[in-house]
C-alpha cells in the first residue's frame, strides 16, 4: 500500500466549482484555500480543507504519513494537456530555419515537407522506436506538471502506421505514469499518393481505417482547412466516426476562416482546436452548442501568427481550454506552464482563467473531468507543488518551469 501523503500550509487552488465546462465568470472559480491542505491515500484524494481542519481530522495518523510543509508555495491539480501529437518519428528543425527565412508553413507542407515529412519518418520508425521517442516527451511533460495528455495519430495516413501510433499510445498509457488519451486523426493531411484524389482518400479512411482503429481511440479529429479537408469532407469523416463510437474533435479555422467552428457546433464536437481565424458567427455557434474551444497560443507564437481571441470567446460564453499542441512542426514544446503564460499575455486570459483552462476545462475537453482537473475527494491524486507563493505569481514569472514536485496517482514522480 502506498504511504499516505499530507501536503499542508499551501495556497491550495482546488479548482472546485461549477460542474461541466466553464465559461464566463465560472472560469475564474479556483476554489482557493489559503493555508490549505490535501491528504492523498491509496492513489486518491482523501481529504481537502484548511490545514487546521486536516490537523484535527488526521491527528492520530500524521506520524505514519509523508508530510510536506508547503508554506509559501502553491498547490494545484496536475495539468491536463488536451491536444497533442506526441507520438511521432523524427524532427523538423530545418523547417524552423526555412520559416525564419520567409517560407510559409503551408508552402513547406505543399512542397512535401511539414506533416508529410513527419509522415515519412513515422512510417519508417519501428513501434519500439516510437515508444522510445514518445516516452522521452512524456517524461518531460511530467517534469512540467502535466499528468494527463491527449495524443493524436495522424502521422501515418495509412492503416498500418495509424494503428502503429495508436498501439504505441495504448502501450504507454498502460506503462507510463501519465494518463494518455488517444485520438484518431487519419485526416491530418491528404497523403501525397492521393493528391488530386482527395475524395478517394476520404472514402478509404471511412470504409477501411475507421472500423479498424475504433477500438484503439476515443476521439476522431480532422484538419478542416483550405487545401486540406473541406467542411463537407470533414463532416463526412466526423459523422462516420460517430457511428463507430468516436467523439468528434476538429482542427478548425487555423489558417483562414473556413467554417470550422460552425461545423464543430453542427456535428456536436466536444472541442474545436486552434480557432485563430474563427468567425463571430462560429464563436456564437460554439457557445450555443457547448463546444469547448481548445486554444494553442504556443503554436501561434511559433508560427508568428496572432493568437486566437480567447478573451472574446470566454466573454461570449465559450468554455476555453489551452494546450501545447506538442508536435514537430508548429509547436515543438511540452511546456504547459509557458502555454498558461501565453494565454495571459497573448489572449488576455486572467491568471485564474489560464489555470482553469489548463486543468478542469482541459479535462472536460477529453472527458476526464470525473477523475482529473480539480482537487476533490475521490479524484485521482494528481497534484503539483509549485515554487511560487500564489497562482498569480505562477503566471507573472513567465517562461520558467516552477515545478517543485509532482504526484501521479499518489506516487511522487517528480521531485
Amino acid at each position: 500500500m502506498t504511504k499516505s501523503v499530507w501536503i499542508k500550509h499551501a495556497q491550495l487552488a482546488t479548482i472546485k466549482g461549477q460542474q461541466g465546462p466553464r465559461s464566463k465568470e465560472a472560469m475564474s472559480e479556483l476554489g482557493l484555500i489559503e493555508d490549505g491542505s490535501v491528504w492523498l491515500e491509496d492513489g486518491k484524494i482523501a481529504a481537502v480543507g484548511t490545514t487546521a481542519e486536516l490537523e484535527k481530522k488526521f491527528a492520530d495518523r500524521s506520524a505514519d504519513a509523508e508530510v510536506i510543509d508547503a508554506k509559501g508555495q502553491l498547490v494545484t491539480p496536475g495539468l491536463v494537456d488536451p491536444h497533442t501529437h506526441v507520438a511521432y518519428g523524427g524532427s523538423r528543425e530545418g523547417e524552423f530555419e526555412k520559416r525564419l527565412q520567409g517560407v510559409s508553413y503551408m508552402d513547406i507542407m505543399n512542397a512535401g515537407g511539414g506533416i508529410h515529412a513527419t509522415m515519412r519518418m513515422t512510417r519508417e520508425a519501428t513501434e519500439e522506436e516510437l515508444v522510445e521517442q514518445t516516452t522521452k516527451r512524456l517524461d518531460s511533460f511530467l517534469e512540467h506538471g502535466v499528468t494527463t495528455v491527449e495524443g493524436k495519430s495522424g502521422y501515418g495516413m495509412n492503416l498500418e502506421t495509424e494503428l502503429k501510433q495508436l498501439k504505441v499510445m495504448k502501450k504507454l498509457n498502460a506503462e507510463h505514469p501519465i494518463d494518455l488519451v488517444s485520438t484518431f486523426m487519419g485526416a491530418h493531411a491528404v497523403p501525397s499518393e492521393y493528391k488530386g484524389k482527395e475524395d478517394d482518400f476520404v472514402d478509404y479512411l471511412i470504409e477501411t481505417m475507421l472500423p479498424e482503429v475504433a477500438e484503439l481511440a476515443e476521439f476522431n479529429d480532422v484538419f478542416c482547412e483550405k487545401n486540406v479537408y473541406t467542411p463537407e469532407q470533414s463532416e463526412r469523416i466526423l459523422e462516420a466516426g460517430k457511428k463507430h463510437g468516436l467523439t468528434p474533435k476538429i482542427h478548425a479555422d487555423e489558417i483562414v476562416s473556413y467554417g470550422g467552428a460552425e461545423l464543430a457546433a453542427k456535428v456536436g464536437a466536444i472541442s474545436a482546436e486552434h480557432l485563430l481565424k474563427a468567425s463571430d458567427e462560429g464563436i456564437e455557434a460554439m457557445a450555443d452548442a457547448g463546444v469547448i474551444a481548445c486554444l494553442l497560443p504556443a503554436t501561434a507564437l511559433y508560427l508568428r501568427e496572432e493568437a486566437a481571441q480567447g478573451r472574446k470567446m470566454i466573454d461570449s460564453g465559450v468554455a476555453v481550454a489551452i494546450s501545447t499542441d506538442c508536435n514537430p512542426g508548429s509547436s515543438p514544446t511540452v511546456s504547459m506552464p509557458l502555454v498558461m503564460n501565453l494565454a495571459c499575455i497573448s489572449m488576455r486570459l486572467t491568471p485564474a482563467e489560464a489555470l482553469v483552462a489548463a486543468t478542469y476545462n482541459a479535462a472536460c475537453a477529453i472527458k476526464r473531468e470525473d477523475r482529473a482537473g480539480s482537487i476533490e475527494v475521490g479524484k485521482k491524486a494528481d497534484i503539483v507543488l509549485w515554487k511560487v507563493k500564489s497562482y498569480q505569481e505562477l503566471q507573472y514569472l513567465f517562461g520558467v518551469n516552477h515545478v517543485e514536485s509532482v504526484w501521479k496517482n499518489g506516487e511522487k514522480v517528480v521531485g
